[in-house]
């Protein structure tokens, strides 16, 4: 396997914030987005299915819905990250419930491990994440290179 590089990519001051939960934890993303509605205003959103139908009428806001994430949104967030499209990701995870998706859940995760985008995994997490100065501004981190990747194969 190729060794890989690291570049240096800038994600944008307005960040487009993938919004994911399983089942038991929708109501505490719903609560947790309510409280930070002012923040998240001001971002594009995304969201698996039925996360995505629940914030819009929530919070009011334009919300971006993949499917739902069993029948393979999960595996659309996890494109959009690898494609750069997507530059946060809050996922309120069920640590107590066995997921019949759990293979994407885990490739979800990982990917976003791989291309180094910010992710909370809880409220404590996810309160930290959008209280960041670096939340509202332009910010440098290291990916993949992917180009001298596939140079090298």
């Amino acid at each position: 396997m190729n060794r890989i590089d690291f570049v240096n990519a800038t994600l944008p001051a307005r960040k487009r914030i993938a919004l994911v939960a399983h089942d038991h934890c929708k109501e505490r993303l719903l609560v947790w987005a309510d409280r930070q509605k002012a923040r998240l205003a001001k971002h594009e959103l995304l969201a698996t299915g039925t996360t995505g139908l629940l914030l819009r009428r929530r919070l009011a806001l334009p919300v971006e819905c993949m499917i739902s994430g069993p029948l393979g949104g999960d595996q659309q967030i996890g494109a959009r990250i690898a494609e750069r499209r997507i530059d946060i990701l809050v996922f309120f995870w069920d640590p107590f419930e066995p997921q019949p998706h759990d293979p994407d859940v885990k490739a979800l995760l990982r990917v976003a491990a791989v291309w180094n985008i910010p992710l909370a995994a809880n409220e404590s997490s996810a309160d930290y994440l959008l209280s960041s100065p670096l939340l509202d501004e332009p910010h440098s981190i290291s990916i993949p290179d992917y180009d001298s990747y596939l140079a090298g194969r």
